[in-house]
């Protein structure tokens, strides 16, 4: 069993929560996830099954899109409103303030990553560090904030955030940022990721809907990560071993740069690229 489920993470769950459960549907081991949502967050988490996990380091990096509300004068430990309260009582900006600085947090920025976490630092993950009152200096890290836009207030007094943004951005330290440049501290209250790459909401499943439906008749091709790409299908024998191989081929077509590789039968072979009329796999993925 191979292929891709866009599932809809409720809240509650982990990312590694979810991935457990399809290994139980599924009835294999090799399942990964693309990109880890915290406990209280929902939507699109890309599940790789069986050969398809090859394709996680893609997957990840493709850009992902999230709806947050951000809560102003209010700072906690965990960044977001599930942690222990660090400072309340401060003001709520106008929503005029907040677009006036959302720029200087837009394009490529250093974050640093929050103690809850699970990035590990010397063999520990940041979490258990700071569940045990710790507290280690981290680098900060480049990510990509391609869009973040502001709506509100909410009727429940906090505003609504838009973002798109690079693999590894922590949307909780984002809205800690803002509330920060703003002087009055802010937290996330929720998130919702709104699509991974070319998987939005409209994909994602259930586990209840995956479960009832089971799993093998959910799987996407994993060809489907890479559907922005030219396809280029090879139909000489002989070319198509030597890929199996592992072996370059050159190519009577007329393609320059990545593409996605299909036999003569439709399988979907590998993802390739092309330079000067010679083809080299960058990631196989046939049956072996």
């Amino acid at each position: 069993m191979n292929g891709i489920l866009i599932v809809d993470k409720p809240a509650g769950w982990t990312s590694h929560d979810v991935v457990g459960r399809v290994r139980r549907l599924a009835g294999t081991r090799r399942v990964g996830h693309a990109g880890t949502l915290d406990p209280m967050a929902t939507g699109v988490l890309v599940v790789l099954v069986g050969r398809a996990t090859r394709a996680a380091e893609f997957a990840e990096a493709q850009v992902k899109g999230y709806s947050a509300h951000i809560r102003f004068g209010m700072t906690t430990d965990t960044l977001d409103t599930e942690g222990r309260v660090l400072t309340e009582g401060g003001n709520t900006p106008e929503l005029a303030e907040i677009l006036a600085v959302l720029p200087q947090f837009t394009g490529r920025i250093e974050q640093i990553p929050p103690m809850y976490s699970a990035i590990k630092q010397n063999g520990r993950k940041l979490y258990e560090i700071a569940r045990a009152g710790g507290e280690v200096e981290r680098k900060p890290r480049m990510v990509n904030i391609t869009r973040l836009d502001c709506s509100g207030p909410l009727p429940d007094g906090d505003f609504g955030l838009e973002i798109e943004c690079s693999k590894g951005t922590y949307i909780r330290s984002l809205c800690a940022d803002i509330g920060e440049a703003l002087g009055c501290g802010a937290c996330m209250s929720a998130l919702r990721r709104t699509y991974s790459g070319a998987f939005g909401a409209g994909d994602a499943l259930t586990l209840g809907e995956i479960e009832r439906r089971g799993v093998e008749s959910c799987l996407l091709g994993v060809d489907t990560l890479f559907k922005a790409l030219p396809e280029l299908r090879v139909t000489d024998a002989r070319a198509e071993r030597a890929l199996r191989n592992g072996a370059e081929i050159k190519l009577a077509a007329e393609i320059e740069g990545e593409c996605r590789v299909y036999a003569e039968s439709g399988e979907f072979l590998l993802l390739g690229a092309v330079k000067d009329g010679v083809l080299r796999t960058i990631k196989s993925f046939f049956e072996v």
